[in-house]
């Protein structure tokens, strides 16, 4: 990390001025070394962050696609054994790899790590860093840090209205997975491993996202900056939520009806990369906005935004099967369609006319 980063978030404290008081409510976090919206808001600035994040917000959508291709085959060809070891291995890989590599980017916790290099070099224990507090045990950081993401949940109006919209993008994202067995097998008639490669329509329209996202998400903010003769705040990165407002919809009407009437294979493959398109762009503003919000307690942020999104993708499709059961694949994604029409509005809006203000009365926010 540059000099410029650690003069941002902070200072190291010499015995000179150790009298001042430390900060109580600036604590370093406990899951800083975790790759999530911590990092980012650690290694690039606000107007780099948007192509940062575009880049980090693929991978979590990679799995849902190149998992079913691969466990398609895997269970046609081997046995469904082998859709576990597969993934137990690639696990270790990757834990080995980040175990290696990854390290600590929290400009904090780093002057920690200076202060107590000092402390022992010279034996004066009054060099220490404004954040830290003396005499905490791990168990009272552990504890505070684990708490703080619900505590964030239940009081940041802002994290709750995009948690929530984001929610049901990845609820819907589940949904739509949910409907493939049924479709591709039953409905048209394919084979596991061929049905499976439909799952590269999801895969196209990610990466199509990503390619819009990443580059104009940064465009627009400084855009706005200039127009605003602004700094710069979180609500310059809503605009691009409406195009993903609109796409969502259209292309999940699009797979809905097009399946319903048993088209060509293609239509409804169309129908889910614009859908997908929509997704990723969506995520991204999402992140983005939290990530420049609350960048001091990035991680918790978003720890507190991807538990709601955690508990989507597990309640979703539990009520996906009645649902398409009683309304069809055409009806039962049209009423999905036209919720996300709503909250594709509502959220943007809201944020956009009153997040400043809401902003303003937080202890989380940054600035």
């Amino acid at each position: 990390m540059d000099k410029s980063t650690a003069t941002e978030h902070g200072s190291m404290r010499t015995p000179a001025d150790a009298e001042q008081p430390t900060s109580d409510q600036e604590e370093p976090k406990v899951d800083d070394k975790l790759l999530n919206g911590g990092m980012l808001s650690d290694c690039w600035r606000t107007e780099e962050r948007g192509k940062a994040i575009a880049i980090y917000s693929i991978a979590p959508f990679i799995g849902p696609v190149a998992g079913p291709i691969a466990g398609g085959y895997l269970a046609q060809y081997t046995s469904w054994r082998w859709i576990f070891w597969s993934t137990s291995i690639f696990d270790a890989v990757i834990q080995i790899f980040a175990f290696i590599f990854l390290r600590e980017t929290y400009a904090p916790k780093i002057l920690g790590a200076k202060a107590k290099r000092l402390r022992r070099e010279t034996g004066n224990p009054e060099f220490h860093t404004e954040w830290e507090t003396p005499n905490r045990s791990f168990g009272q950081i552990l504890r505070k840090n684990l708490v703080r993401p619900f505590v964030m949940l239940f009081t940041q109006p802002a994290i709750q209205i995009l948690g929530l919209y984001r929610a049901y993008l990845y609820g819907l994202m589940y949904l739509v997975l949910a409907t493939f067995p049924l479709v591709w097998e039953q409905a048209y008639h394919f084979s596991p491993g061929t049905a499976s490669l439909h799952y590269i329509s999801l895969g196209v329209g990610f990466v199509i996202g990503l390619q819009i996202c990443a580059p104009i998400n940064d465009r627009v903010y400084c855009a706005l900056k200039r127009r605003y003769s602004h700094p710069g705040r979180p609500e310059f990165r809503i605009p691009l939520l409406i195009p993903s407002g609109l796409l969502v919809p259209v292309g999940i009407f699009i797979y809905g009806w097009t399946t319903h009437y048993r088209t060509h294979w293609i239509i409804p493959d169309v129908g889910c990369a614009i859908f997908a398109t929509g997704l990723i762009i969506g995520f991204q503003c999402v992140q983005s906005y939290v990530v420049d919000a609350y960048s001091r307690y990035a991680a918790s942020a978003t720890g507190a935004v991807a538990f709601l999104r955690t508990m989507a993708g597990f309640g979703f499709p539990l009520f996906g099967g009645e649902l398409y059961e009683k309304l069809g694949l055409g009806w039962g994604n049209s009423l999905l369609g036209i919720i996300s029409v709503v909250l594709g509005i509502l959220a943007p809006w809201g944020l956009w006319a009153f997040g400043e203000r809401l902003r303003a009365c937080s202890t989380y926010c940054a600035g």
